[in-house]
């Protein structure tokens, strides 16, 4: 299938640029997401008066991304999640999280755009993640997982009193009377 991007699309083409893509991919996610137009005679005559619009469109998406990638460039979010006793979460801290913190920051990054490298954090510390704000704007920021106040902390003298008075309590032989 032959088609015309209107955008740029990752690991594919510019703005303008005539594609070849699979039936299924054209069908289902260029077409109807707006990003390309069947290469039609009538499509690429249009086309060529809309390269210019559609450039300084895409050059106006990159300048608020790179705006918005100056205010994130070197940020530490602190993600305060429960904590057990070796530093383990209890659940983990994903994308929603790290957007959340981010809003009560003051910014306004979507889940979509926050790319966890090693997969969701399950241990407290410092840990990366990089924010894809834009096909040629990554930033990467520092998350600090820290335990908030309900950490749950276990007395190891507590558990070695209990086990022990449960045994003796079975141990006493009962009396009949």
């Amino acid at each position: 299938m032959d088609l015309i991007l209107l955008e740029k699309v990752e690991n594919l083409g510019e703005i303008g640029d005539q594609v070849k893509v699979k039936s299924g991919y054209g069908r289902n996610y260029l077409l109807p997401q707006g990003k390309a137009l069947l290469a039609t005679s009538e499509n690429v005559t249009r086309m060529e008066a809309l390269r210019s619009e559609l450039e300084a469109k895409a050059n106006a998406e990159l300048s608020e991304a790179s705006a918005r990638a100056e205010k994130l460039t070197g940020l530490v979010v602190t993600v305060e999640s429960r904590v057990g006793p070796e530093g383990k979460l209890f659940g983990s801290v994903g994308p929603i999280d790290i957007a959340e913190a981010l809003a009560e920051m003051g910014h306004d990054v979507q889940r979509s755009e926050i790319r966890m490298t090693d997969g969701a954090i399950r241990v407290a510390g410092e840990h990366q993640a990089m924010l894809h704000l834009h096909s040629d704007v990554n930033v990467a920021i520092t998350i600090q997982v820290a335990a908030d106040g309900s950490a749950v902390v276990i007395d190891p003298d507590e558990e070695e009193s209990a086990d022990i008075a449960a045994p003796e309590a079975a141990e006493e032989p009962a009396t009949e009377e």
